[in-house]
């Protein structure tokens, strides 16, 4: 009989030597660390995350969605673009010194990142740690969106945003100094805070509060600086934030990508126009098509919506071919898909 001697000098390897007669045979075996079920927790229009236990997985998917409805056809690579914009992103963070919850990138088209706990505002203290912050911070750069709508109902004057007295607020033009606002994360419909309520709900100090302040504009200054010299305006976005287990501030989700923040098309806005990249040709093809007429009037009627008919396979390859440009303007690196496995 073959006589066996164990020998385990690392927990990942098991190690057995086989001896029979004057010969020695090592195996080798990996040791694998049990796998956690994987869980489905989200489920967006276009955005996967799942429960890995102490961790989450992200998966960007192909989909694509405009007026709020998910288009029965998927863009390839869109995923893969997105994820690896966000990785390039949280890359950029961290050479600024400043923590997110990132672990790795999960090729082709998710990611890995550190979980954290969901506390209602009733459930957080002064120590809690390790939990989501329940704030969204939206830093403009330009006049676009809700803001200008909010212009142009009078709720926003123009010395809120910065301009003097009696200034004429314009669609698409710069503001005089970033906007930045907070609303809830975690109620059914996000609403604006003021600074008292946003310390009272998300368990921030003053100076916590201060300190996630800058992180967003350090974050949003270094992503205007890096996109302009590649043809692109990065006009707002949103960033979510998050405390770890030592209560210090980290970032958290995904940001900078072309579906999560508003870019323009440099050129073309000192020309004149203002042209958000990411889905705009898609926009354009179902309001040519008409579309976009009968949903609305439906919305407004209340009647039953329209289906959104698929892209025909000419705007898909060329929306696929938008993906990867915005991707590489953003970036600044040239795209090589990852190998499918």
């Amino acid at each position: 009989m073959p006589n066996i001697r164990d020998s385990t000098p690392c927990p990942c390897l098991n190690i057995s030597v086989q001896e029979t007669g004057t010969k020695q045979k090592i195996i080798i075996l990996l040791r694998r660390k049990p796998l956690m079920q994987r869980k489905l927790l989200m489920k967006g229009k276009v955005k996967e995350a799942y429960d890995l236990g102490d961790r989450l997985e992200f998966l960007f998917t192909d989909n694509i969605s405009v007026f709020d409805k998910v288009i029965p056809t998927q863009i390839p690579f869109k995923g893969e673009t997105l994820s690896r914009e966000g990785v390039y992103w949280f890359d950029r963070a961290a050479r600024m010194g400043i923590k997110t919850h990132f672990l790795e990138h999960l090729p082709p088209a998710g990611m890995l990142c550190r979980k954290v706990e969901i506390l209602q505002p009733s459930q957080i203290t002064p120590q809690s740690k390790n939990y989501l912050i329940p704030l969204e911070w939206i830093c403009r750069w330009y006049v676009a969106g809700s803001l200008y709508d909010r212009v142009k109902e009078g709720k926003l004057s123009a010395r809120d945003l910065g301009y003097p007295s009696g200034h004429k607020v314009k669609l698409g033009e710069p503001l005089p100094e970033p906007f930045l606002e907070v609303s809830t994360k975690l109620e059914k419909t996000d609403r604006l805070l003021k600074k008292e309520e946003a310390l009272e709900i998300s368990g921030l100090s003053a100076q916590e509060y201060d300190q996630a302040r800058e992180i967003v504009l350090k974050i949003d200054e270094d992503m205007g600086r890096s996109v302009s010299s590649r043809g692109l305006i990065h006009a707002d976005g949103k960033k979510e934030l998050a405390f770890d287990e030592y209560r210090q501030i980290m970032v958290i989700d995904v940001y900078g990508t072309a579906d999560e923040d508003r870019f323009w098309d440099k050129a073309r806005y000192e020309a004149g126009e203002l042209v958000d990249l990411s889905k705009e040709y898609v926009r354009q093809h179902y309001r040519q098509s008409g579309y976009k007429d009968r949903l609305y009037a439906a919305r407004e009627a209340g009647e039953k919506e329209p289906e959104i008919p698929a892209l025909p396979p000419e705007v898909v390859a060329e929306t696929s071919r938008i993906y990867i440009r915005l991707f590489e303007m953003i970036t600044g690196e040239a795209f090589l898909p990852s190998r499918r496995t």
